[in-house]
């Protein structure tokens, strides 16, 4: 346990940080769901018209510092490769 002010301080800002954190992961985690259930359906157009959102979801978190720029990058390029290959 933190012992130090300043410590303390850090903790409590730390458990609120995380409470956004895990929002914006979920918020991730169910668009990329949704997109790859839609392609497992061969449902491309309906996948392809989300993709801006998960862009948008993933742009938000590594603003946010949340997850890493290069990984966010990065699934988004996997992602819309997948649903290119689904054509």
């Amino acid at each position: 346990m933190a012992i130090t002010t300043s410590a303390k301080k850090a903790h409590r800002s730390s458990l609120k940080k995380r409470v956004f954190n895990q929002r914006r992961k979920q918020a991730i985690d169910q668009i990329v769901k949704k997109v790859k259930k839609l392609v497992s359906e061969k449902k491309v157009k309906e996948a392809e018209k989300l993709i801006p959102e998960v862009y948008k979801a993933f742009d938000k978190a590594a603003k946010e510092h949340t997850i890493a720029k290069g990984a966010a990058d990065r699934k988004k390029s996997r992602l819309a490769r997948l649903v290119q290959k689904a054509k």
